[in-house]
């Protein structure tokens, strides 16, 4: 599988809902780099693990949409915008960060990560600045 191809299945994946899927998509020795808007954090594979616990805890699913995604080699590039819903309102999605990553892929596992994140606003939602574009 290639490494779009790999990001593009765990985008699909409902790894809100099944955490076992951690272990499927994230490689035992990852490191993900984030910068976001409000901090810098190194996370691990327990703290990744640890992150889509917390997630469990609040919101019933999270939906990707990607405007690019590419590859080169091993790595892939993707910016992307994160929606959810919340458990208190399941019937209504709100956007949560838009985010850029580049993965390394090794042994078919994301292994390392660079992320930025910034918290979504109505201008960058109405703009369409987000809409997929095909490279």
């Amino acid at each position: 599988m290639s490494p779009k191809e790999l990001l593009i299945q765990f985008y699909e994946s409902d790894i809100v809902n099944n955490l076992d899927l951690v272990e499927q998509f994230y490689h035992k020795d990852c490191e993900l780099h984030w910068n976001s808007s409000k901090d810098f954090k190194i996370l691990k594979y327990k703290d990744i693990l640890d992150f889509f616990k917390n997630i469990n805890n609040s919101y019933v699913s999270l939906r990707y949409e990607v405007s690019h995604l590419l590859e080169e080699g091993s790595y892939v590039t993707s910016r992307h915008t994160v929606y959810a819903r919340t458990i208190e309102n399941d019937d209504e999605e709100t956007p949560l960060a838009h985010y850029i990553s580049i993965w390394e892929v090794k042994d078919n596992k994301l292994y390392r990560g660079y992320q930025m994140s910034q918290l979504t606003n109505d201008k960058a939602i109405q703009s369409n600045s987000f809409s997929e574009i095909k490279v």
